[in-house]
């Protein structure tokens, strides 16, 4: 299965000329809870993790352990003789290539999040993202439960993750007045 359309909504904004705003949005979807289906996947691009990449995000974060910062001692002490991307840039990478902008629907949290494989500098990552499963939240939203699995190579799982989200019901079109 593959998931609804993406970039076919015009969706207006504050500031925009009307012939502007009548334009879809790339990369920025409308759905509503109802349409998310179970069982729908998608799958990103492949990205390939760069050394420079890697030490910003450890620096922006204060991650400076040995295994991620230290090339002495991940190739002479380390237990994988080179050099680890931190599991949590992997996990920041591998949701992104696969989130959606969709404007209806919020974080709610994860669950699962497993690092089962080691990420070293310059593999080459994708994810495929699967909706696994919606439930009735309330009168204004669902909640959707979303599985990242991040690949590494040729099809080796890296990592895993549960995305919780709750979104919007689709508006009811009232009757029409005139």
């Amino acid at each position: 299965m593959i998931m609804a359309q993406i970039g076919v909504h015009a969706r207006g904004s504050p500031g925009l000329p009307e012939d502007h705003a009548g334009i879809p949005v790339w990369n920025t979807e409308d759905w509503y809870y109802e349409d998310f289906e179970v069982g729908d996947k998608i799958r990103s691009i492949r990205r390939t993790i760069s050394e420079g990449e890697s030490m910003l995000f450890n620096s922006l974060v204060m991650d400076h352990h040995p295994y991620v910062s230290d090339q002495e001692f991940a190739e002479h002490e380390g237990v994988f003789g080179k050099r680890l991307v931190a599991g949590a840039f992997v996990f920041s990478l591998g949701l992104g290539l696969a989130a959606t902008n969709c404007q209806n629907s919020f974080s709610y949290g994860y669950d699962r999040l497993r690092f089962i494989k080691p990420v070293f500098i310059v593999d080459t990552i994708y994810t495929i993202r699967e909706n696994l499963g919606k439930e009735p939240k309330d009168e204004k939203m669902g909640k959707v439960r979303v599985s990242y699995s991040v690949y590494k190579g040729e099809g080796e799982l890296v990592l895993y993750a549960e995305h919780l989200m709750t979104a919007l019901h689709r508006p009811v079109e009232g009757p029409a007045h005139g």
